[in-house]
């Protein structure tokens, strides 16, 4: 029996409640998942967890186990760090969170880390909301703005940039907004996030060292939103209306003059953007090596970078 692997199973079980999300996580069956726990409970002599046809609870014994399997687990991801290939290279697989732009920016430029490391492996969730490391599974999550769960690490990396877009088709004879409050007579794409409603901020570059430079708020509407920001980019290149989308997404568009930026002297809201993980004592070599890496990338970045 693989102990270090069945403890980690049981683990993530404990943490979703699911053995079908761990078994997703972990590129496996739900039996499988089952049979590990399944040879954890026979090996230790007692049950961990109670089965049902709804729910997945722990025992009293399943409870009492939690830490110290922790802290078994964390002391062999220690010792394969410290020692062997996990010192030497980057080996396994690393599921990362990232915001839509920045997924498709990611995975436009990952190859050179992957031929880099040819023992590593990556699993990205590309998603508009913030979840939660544990029950999703995750090593990393990029996020942008605040991070509200106090237990994790965060180390601050960058920030957001957008611009203000629309198609040539979409403005020819209608007026140009010279000013965000000219916004509310044109049909805007917004984007749904959570608490999110449809007011976009702005800073007027001309003034950003006056008290009259300090943002302002423009309630944008219009006849189309989506919850996905890849869905309000595919609208705007479709000349559907007026959307506020990361530069990540649009540069290209506006250097091809596909999408035309609007309101060049005023700054959309920028938020920052942090790298988040457990608070665990030893990080991985895997881990580490994709950190760096999702750092470089954005430090490279002009519009991004700290």
């Amino acid at each position: 029996m693989d102990l270090i692997n069945n403890l980690q199973s049981f683990l993530r079980v404990a943490e979703t409640g699911s053995f079908s999300a761990v078994a997703a996580q972990r590129g496996v069956t739900q039996p499988a998942i089952s049979r590990q726990v399944g040879a954890l409970e026979e090996y230790l002599g007692a049950q961990l967890v109670q089965r049902s046809t709804q729910a997945v609870t722990l025992t009293e014994e399943g409870r009492n186990l939690l830490a110290p399997a922790q802290q078994l687990v964390d002391a062999a991801e220690g010792i394969r760090n410290m020692t062997g290939r996990g010192q030497r290279e980057p080996v396994g697989s690393v599921r990362v969170a990232v915001p839509v732009p920045l997924g498709f920016y990611f995975s436009d430029r990952v190859s050179s880390l992957l031929t880099c490391h040819g023992e590593l492996s990556i699993d990205l969730v590309m998603r508009d909301h913030v979840g939660s490391l544990v029950e999703e599974g995750l090593d990393l999550a990029v996020v942008a703005g605040t991070v509200e769960d106090s237990s994790l690490i965060c180390r601050r990396v960058g920030w957001t940039s957008s611009f203000v877009v629309a198609t040539p088709e979409y403005l020819a004879g209608r007026p140009l907004p010279r000013e965000p409050s000219d916004l509310a007579g044109h049909d805007c794409i917004v984007h749904r996030r959570r608490g999110s409603d449809g007011t976009w901020w702005f800073t007027d570059r001309r003034k950003a060292s006056t008290d009259e430079g300090r943002e302002c708020a423009v309630k944008v509407g219009g006849r189309l939103s989506a919850d996905n920001e890849s869905a309000v980019y595919r609208a705007a290149v479709g000349g559907h209306g007026i959307a506020n989308l990361s530069h990540l997404l649009v540069m290209d568009d506006i250097g091809s003059g596909r999408l035309c930026r609007l309101l060049p002297d005023h700054q959309c809201r920028r938020q920052p953007v942090y790298i988040t993980y457990t608070s665990r004592r030893h990080l991985a070599q895997r881990t580490r090596a994709v950190m760096d890496f999702l750092v470089e990338l954005i430090q490279e970045d002009p519009h991004m970078k700290l």
